[in-house]
């Protein structure tokens, strides 16, 4: 979420009554929006203004510590991983830092987890840690030299070892069925299609192509065939040790990559199961099987990652723009975390501004209803790691702020979102009715959308208390206009939380007292800056596994700020 300012700031002291005291709290009467938070008014008729504010003023200067709902992964690498350059990092607004396994080992992984959760305790923060796994990548093999290719010449993929420093123009392979996995006039695209091949002959343990766009090779690139994927486990030998430490290291998420169908999900979920490991699964839709499981994969998945890359190398790279649409509103159905990646600010891994283009891309995703977007390179390995945070923040920003205030481009809503499927009860499970029904996963949908409904019509913020998350996801679905505080006192649904757009998770011990809770969280946001005397908020007390009520008690309330 995105931060104004640095942690420490405040708002400066409340306004004193001015006399001009019927306007909405946080807006002065008439206006169309402030800086701030793009405050809109509301007609008497709506609502009694002297009821919510009364005595001193809320302050027409106040700026929230935070404003952004779009959240932010940060891969992190040599350029951040050290407490400071973290900081810097984490200081700019990243909501999840990102592991990934294809670079470093356990021990430097795991120096990164300690340094996260340095930071988050000694800033009551909650910044998530997600584990991407390396998956079976297809990649060429070591080289002496780099090799110059021009268009037409011949070159060779090789499976055999033995004797490759004498042959001209080839290279190993490290995967042995590739050449069961290429068929003649397959076009073989390195590093996502910096450089292909035809291929023109298949032998035995060579692969011959006639190069298609040149360049120069290095040693170890990536390898893809355009339009297919290859015949390997999702799920590798090396996947398994990385997932059995982000076991041992209590990591938040795993990014699953080159997933194909919806088996290697269960099979993840059972093995964590087994574990009783609380780790939510991410599957990165990034291969030609993946579009053609996706429905099955998304319904089975805890969130999606549309990972454009090799998207773009698999499948015709001007299918992208509209998969990605597509990936991202299926996600938004079911109510699940969705990440664009992928060259969203590669220019800034040199260079101090971005493209415009790459503006117009976050843009792009924010509009679209992405939950996250995310820097790979720009913050692992860049020259200005912090710098591309703050451009991603401000991008993100303005746009969700353009989204509310001009007519017509603002499409994801609660007045839009449907009833999302995984609230929904088992097939032939009857519909409940009397005390049963109040207690269901139905009457927590109808409270979230109301209560969605309801900040909206007075323009205030959510809060709401869960011990496992169930409520803050539902409000994220429905997209209030302004952010979820979601309140908890189980440190891992906080950092679960922390992909969830618009929702700001906090940690704080509940009391059997439910009005001192709500009393000292009101407090904390007060005291952090989020919130400001005289402003109002919408509480929601509900879900299926009650806190403080009994059952058949629900509650929204709408309180003042003292």
């Amino acid at each position: 979420l995105g931060r104004r300012g640095s942690r420490a700031r405040r708002s400066g002291g409340r306004a004193r009554a001015s006399g001009n005291n019927t306007g909405q709290p946080g807006a002065e009467k008439g206006s169309k929006s402030t800086a701030a938070g793009r405050k809109h008014s509301v007609s008497k008729a709506t609502i009694n203004p002297t009821e919510l504010v009364a005595g001193d003023a809320v302050n027409q200067d106040f700026t929230p510590k935070l404003s952004r709902k779009t959240k932010i992964v940060a891969t992190i690498g040599p350029a951040t991983a050290t407490r400071a350059g973290f900081k810097a990092l984490a200081d700019s607004g990243i909501n999840v830092a990102r592991l990934n396994m294809s670079h470093g080992d356990h021990a430097s992984h795991g120096e990164i987890v300690d340094i996260v959760r340095e930071y988050n305790s000694m800033h009551n923060e909650a910044i998530a840690i997600m584990l991407d796994t390396k998956g079976p990548e297809v990649r060429s093999g070591d080289l002496s030299d780099p090799i110059e290719l021009r268009p037409d010449d011949a070159f060779t993929f090789t499976i055999k070892q033995e004797g490759i420093k004498e042959r001209k123009n080839t290279v190993t392979v490290n995967y042995d069925d590739f050449i069961n996995d290429v068929h003649i006039g397959d076009l073989l695209l390195v590093d996502g299609g910096m450089m292909s091949f035809e291929v023109t002959n298949i032998g035995d343990l060579d692969v011959d192509c006639k190069v298609v766009d040149g360049g120069v090779l290095k040693s170890r690139r990536h390898l893809n065939v355009r339009g297919k994927s290859a015949s390997l486990p999702s799920i590798t030998e090396k996947d398994w040790d990385d997932i059995e430490f982000g076991v041992k290291s209590g990591v938040d998420y795993y990014a699953l990559s080159f997933v194909k169908d919806a088996r290697v999900v269960h099979e993840l979920r059972a093995y964590l199961e087994k574990k009783k490991a609380d780790i939510k699964i991410l599957v990165k839709i990034e291969s030609a099987d993946s579009i053609a499981n996706l429905d099955e994969i998304l319904e089975a998945t805890d969130g999606a990652m549309v990972a454009r890359g090799d998207l773009g190398a698999e499948l015709p790279i001007e299918e992208v723009p509209m998969l990605q649409q597509r990936i991202v509103q299926t996600c938004r159905k079911l109510g699940k975390p969705v990440i664009v990646a992928t060259n969203m600010l590669e220019s800034m891994i040199d260079n101090p501004t971005p493209t415009r283009a790459e503006v117009s891309d976050i843009a792009i995703a924010v509009r679209e209803g992405a939950d996250a977007v995310m820097l790979s390179g720009e913050s692992a390995f860049g020259k200005f790691p912090t710098k591309s945070v703050q451009v991603m923040s401000t991008v993100s920003e303005n746009t969700e702020q353009a989204l509310e205030l001009y007519e017509g481009i603002r499409r994801f809503g609660s007045e839009v979102s449907e009833p999302i499927t995984w609230i929904k009860s088992p097939e032939g499970f009857s519909t409940p009715v009397g005390a049963e029904f109040v207690s269901s996963f139905y009457m927590s949908e109808v409270l979230a959308y109301h209560t969605t409904t309801m900040a909206n019509t007075i323009d205030s913020p959510c809060v709401v208390f869960t011990r496992h998350g169930n409520m803050p996801r539902l409000l994220s679905h429905y997209r209030p206009k302004g952010l979820i505080f979601a309140f908890t006192d189980n440190p891992k649904v906080q950092s679960n939380l922390a992909l969830y757009h618009s929702v700001c998770p906090l940690g704080l011990d509940f009391s059997h007292d439910r009005e001192d809770t709500f009393n000292r969280a009101l407090d904390l946001l007060k005291e952090e800056g989020y919130i400001q005397t005289g402003q109002v908020v919408t509480i929601v007390q509900s879900g299926k596994r009650p806190i403080w009520r009994e059952t058949g008690c629900h509650t929204i309330q709408v309180r003042m700020v003292d």
